[in-house]
């Protein structure tokens, strides 16, 4: 086993504590906003949903490509690699590394550098700050301005999303979301008690999302950013958002400003997303609590249970925007935090289009909105709230959707994720609760297990949730979820269904308040207390339908030192596996790869992206492919046949940094400022990644 490297700079989870006060305002010492009293999965056992009533996922998903997105369907070998998925354990470890995965891995360190495993090449992309629109200037981190930024790119880059330019050969369209701001990072002699209105207008504009066109090498996995280009876009905290869906409209998001409750100005703490099989792409603010100030002076008691329920309190924030816009002012415009915490829409083709907060998907800190279509075309997607003891949720639309880029097509297309029902979700284990000890400890079946059903929250304007209106379990669905008895779970991250075999994988990146007194105690799905380095859970929907109500689950990874008895890498000899800790991002790659980027790594190395089969002999050997910076974590990762992209974001966010004491030289050496950036990896011989 490799020796683990001593943790530095240590934090809850493993990170600094400039980071929870710039991205997500301290929760871990916040009092945790679910106190409900649900009923624990390892109360409920067996008998309620036998799992052999559930059926392996076989079919997958079919999805159209429209406005450039290419459908990927069941790969002719899907059948033969879940057969293979049965290899006896002397099978384990044998022969090659699963295809796409054929690469050295990386060592634990910690390295000032992104380290990429042997024989691979990378490039920046594209930093903070550097222009994307026409008439933006050239990033000057002495002299910068709120109209110059709304034309740069923004700060702390997070999902990332790449479809095709029709007609443009050779290039790509990258959509990055950019998910808070590092202010005593970004600006030279920054003082935290008394901002600037300016410096206040600038990490408006550095939030948001990002469009660009990116240039492809021929030769290799080389991408370069495409300077204005006439897709490139800006949305910022200050872009006009249009609501739909059965909330819009609700007196519950009306302000003084906008009396009808359909515009929004901006979008705040944009995480993880999806890109739909008609062509957009889908973001979900994440953190929204910390920006809005004066939640403790909120006297009603229902109005204050609903703050505190989504993380607010006390006077003011960290940033005092509350100085410079009234909406941020809670005893001002108390029902301006409802006009967050949603998931939004863009078309990345349309750069006058007006991008959407859709109510239909529910309001909670969404960390992922992952699409894939029912056999009859209807869209499904999985999302997770990432909070810890928060929910796992499912919305299923009522429409199918129509094929090709027409008019006509388009117009359907967008109104398909206002019309549906949203789920919440409930896990059973199928082990007596005496096995499940909080230690992790494999219970005498030799896995974390069991089934599990979706409960329905609300339709349209039917509410399944007693005591709560329709657009009330839209507006205030944590709440909803709460009293229909939803698993408390290991803070829900991003989630992606497998495109080979239908299979959900969510990443669970930690919890270390499970098992606290007063908390909840370890289930078999979230089976460690003081839950340090998280889980990855599978997912298979009942008949391989995605609208099913029923499904059952198991764990694939419970993460952290392979030398840790608690730990488990699907049955793979532990002997071969990278060291793991706080999976966040995933996505898969062409063979059906797993990939998983981490977010505060609790084992002394700098964050990572890893890969893992998830089928075959080989199923849950995880390789480590890339390590990010010093105070770094890695982001939005993108694997394709040539290159691998990742968001590094907050670079030298540690304690004590400044731009006058840097933590860190990347990307550009010492003396320059640090800068949250979009790199490129590529084989050195321009072949395919891990083949």
């Amino acid at each position: 086993m490799r020796k683990l490297l001593p943790l530095i700079n240590s934090h809850p989870g493993g990170r600094s504590a400039l980071t929870c006060r710039y991205r997500c305002g301290d929760a871990c010492f916040h009092e945790v906003p679910n106190t409900s009293d649900n009923a624990y999965i390892g109360d409920v056992i067996a008998g309620a949903l036998s799992r052999r009533s559930v059926l392996r996922a076989g079919a997958v998903v079919s999805v159209a490509a429209a406005a450039g997105v290419t459908a990927v369907g069941r790969a002719p070998e899907a059948a033969a690699a879940e057969g293979a998925a049965a290899a006896t354990p002397a099978d384990k470890g044998a022969g090659k590394a699963a295809r796409g995965l054929r690469f050295s891995p990386v060592a634990p360190n910690t390295t000032d550098a992104v380290v990429v495993a042997e024989g691979h090449d990378q490039n920046v992309v594209i930093r903070w700050g550097d222009p994307i629109l026409r008439g933006a200037p050239a990033f000057d981190p002495a002299n910068q301005s709120a109209k110059a930024q709304a034309g740069q790119f923004g700060y702390n880059n997070d999902y990332m999303a790449v479809l095709d330019i029709p007609q443009e050969r050779d290039r790509q369209l990258l959509v990055v979301n950019h998910e808070y701001t590092d202010e005593v990072l970004m600006f030279a002699g920054y003082d935290a008690a008394n901002p600037t209105r300016e410096q206040a207008e600038i990490a408006w504009a550095a939030h948001g999302l990002s469009v660009l066109a990116a240039q492809e090498d021929r030769r290799l996995g080389k991408l370069t950013a495409v300077s204005r280009h006439r897709l490139n876009r800006r949305i910022t905290a200050t872009t006009p958002f249009e609501v739909t869906g059965p909330a819009a409209g609700s007196k519950l998001l009306r302000t003084s400003a906008d009396p009808t409750g359909k515009r929004i100005l901006g979008t705040l703490n944009n995480c993880g997303g999806g890109i739909t099989p008609w062509g957009t792409v889908l973001s979900g603010e994440e953190n929204f609590n910390q920006y809005f100030a004066n939640a403790g002076s909120v006297t009603d008691p229902t109005t204050a249970a609903r703050l505190k329920r989504y993380g607010l309190a006390g006077a003011a924030t960290e940033r005092k925007w509350e100085r410079f816009d009234k909406r941020f002012d809670v005893a001002q415009e108390p029902n301006e935090t409802n006009r967050f915490g949603w998931v939004v829409e863009i078309d990345p083709y349309d750069p006058e289009s007006t991008p959407r907060k859709l109510t239909a998907l529910g309001r909670f800190k969404h960390e992922a909105a992952e699409p894939r279509l029912t056999d009859d075309g209807r869209p499904v997607l999985y999302m997770g709230d990432d909070e810890k003891f928060d929910y796992f949720y499912k919305f299923v639309s009522s429409k199918r959707m129509m094929k090709g880029t027409s008019r006509a097509a388009r117009e359907h297309n967008r109104t398909l994720l206002d019309e549906g029902t949203l789920y919440v979700a409930k896990f059973t284990g199928d082990s007596p609760a005496a096995e499940i000890d909080g230690t992790g400890k494999l219970p005498k079946d030799g896995e974390f297990d069991g089934s599990g059903e979706w409960i329905p929250l609300a339709s349209g304007t039917t509410s399944y949730v007693e005591g709560m209106t329709a657009e009330e379990v839209y507006v205030f669905t944590r709440l909803a979820a709460d009293k229909v008895g939803a698993t408390k779970m290991d803070r829900p991250e991003d989630v992606e269904p497998s495109p080979r075999t239908g299979k959900v994988y969510v990443a669970l990146t930690n919890n270390s308040d499970r098992g606290k007194a007063g908390k909840a105690p370890a289930d078999e799905a979230n089976p460690r207390n003081s839950n340090k380095h998280g889980q990855i859970l599978e997912l298979t929907e009942r008949w391989s339908d995605p609208a099913a109500r029923r499904f059952s689950w198991k764990l694939f990874l419970v993460c952290g030192d392979p030398a840790d008895p608690s730990t488990y890498f699907g049955g793979f000899p532990k002997d071969q596996v990278s060291p793991i800790s706080c999976p966040d991002n995933v996505t898969f790659d062409a063979y059906g790869n797993l990939w998983i980027s981490t977010d505060g790594n609790a084992l002394g190395s700098h964050d990572g992206l890893f890969g893992v089969a998830t089928s075959g002999s080989r199923r849950g050997e995880v390789k480590q492919f890339l390590t990010v910076p010093t105070g770094a974590e890695t982001c939005g990762p993108i694997v394709q046949d040539r290159r691998v992209l990742v968001a590094v974001q907050h670079p030298g966010e540690l304690d004590g940094a400044s731009v006058e004491k840097p933590a860190s030289t990347w990307p550009d050496g010492p003396g320059k400022l640090t800068r949250p950036s979009v790199i490129s990896v590529w084989r050195r011989d321009g072949g395919n990644i891990g083949a």
